[in-house]
């Protein structure tokens, strides 16, 4: 039997090409990432430094698929017990939502205990450690946290924790509504996929963080 005959038959049997056999065929990581990101949450602690030399950590969460980010909270003591009631303030907005999820990716923190991911595993989400010392294993988290040090903190003297936590929680704000990803075909994650924008008369821009940042939309 012929090769075109072969793909007749598995064509007309509604059939698709086989599955990868043999040594050396099996997926790699970014195809990983790549099949499971709308069912993957990633996560890590990133640093701030203030004016008076002192160092506050932040900890955020991003759905990957979407590319939302979750700013948690920010503390000059990060313990723990404070990662854990983040997690669980996570699922808590996340309500149903977390439903969609089932994991949950993260590098080896000591910050990160058996409680920690049990809040997860509570909502049938696994957690998935990347290799020691393997930042790029968390690719999506990683270019988020320098995207906040380059278009924000590196730009701006922050002078304490409250402080820091308005300035993260007005840079998320933009980074979910208003920043374009190319990953997203130039929308933000929260622009709605199905809706296509007509070509505007007039634009409007808002400044984000006293005119550090401007975002451009159509006036209505």
């Amino acid at each position: 039997m012929g090769a075109s005959t072969v793909r007749r038959v598995l064509r007309g049997a509604g059939l698709g090409p086989a599955p990868r056999r043999g040594p050396g065929t099996a997926a790699t990581w970014r195809q990983f990432l790549r099949v499971q990101a709308s069912g993957l949450l990633a996560a890590d602690f990133f640093h701030v430094d203030t004016v008076a030399l002192t160092r506050l950590y932040a900890f955020a969460v991003m759905e990957v698929g979407t590319r939302t980010v979750h700013l948690l909270g920010v503390t000059a003591h990060p313990t723990a017990a404070w990662a854990t009631q983040l997690a669980r303030n996570l699922l808590a907005d996340l309500g149903e939502g977390a439903s969609g999820f089932r994991y949950l990716l993260r590098d080896r923190d000591s910050r990160y205990t058996e409680a920690f991911d049990a809040v997860f595993a509570a909502d049938g989400i696994e957690i998935l450690k990347t290799a020691p010392q393997a930042p790029r294993m968390n690719v999506h988290i990683e270019r988020f946290i320098g995207t906040v040090w380059a278009e924000c903190t590196d730009r701006l003297l922050i002078y304490n924790e409250q402080h820091a936590r308005c300035v993260l929680a007005e840079y998320a704000e933009h980074y979910n509504t208003g920043r374009p990803h190319r990953a997203l075909q130039l929308r933000a994650p929260g622009d709605d996929p199905d809706v296509v924008p007509f070509p505007a008369q007039r634009i409007q821009r808002r400044d984000v963080l006293d005119g550090l940042i401007h975002e451009y939309r159509n006036a209505s």
